[in-house]
């Protein structure tokens, strides 16, 4: 099993950040390189589409509103990874707020290092988005 993780620190309150990003079906309002999402199942199954037209289908595996954290599987996607969990939380950070994106996979075709680097660059990326979004 591998994992990747990115953090983003920023001055604004973790109520604010979690406001722009703590909907599931969220991706869209904050992350340039994920422009569709659609929910199903009672908003715990979310359709995304990159700008390139590939389709991820996301599983919510849970969701603590108090935590200010979610964590979801993926079911369908490009990736070459298996049993990927990943989870997205905002917490308290003294004046502002800590964002921690990390997850863990299993690399199917490709390295450890090969996996690693895929989704260390998708949650650096997007929270480098994120820290624009939020201006």
């Amino acid at each position: 099993m591998a994992n990747a993780q990115a953090t983003l620190n920023t001055p604004h309150s973790p109520e604010h950040v979690w406001a722009l990003i703590g909907g599931f079906d969220s991706l869209p309002d904050w992350l340039p390189f994920i422009p569709e999402s659609l929910s199903s199942e009672g908003g715990r199954v979310r359709s995304l589409k990159d700008p390139d037209g590939n389709s991820i289908v996301e599983r919510l595996m849970a969701f603590d509103e108090q935590q200010r954290s979610y964590s979801y599987s993926i079911l369908t996607s490009p990736f070459p990874v298996t049993g990927y969990l990943s989870t997205l939380r905002v917490k308290a950070d003294g004046q502002g707020s800590r964002v921690e994106w990390f997850g863990e996979f299993t690399p199917v075709g490709v390295s450890d290092e090969e996996a690693t680097a895929l989704f260390t660059g998708i949650y650096e990326g997007g929270l480098q988005a994120l820290a624009k979004s939020l201006g």
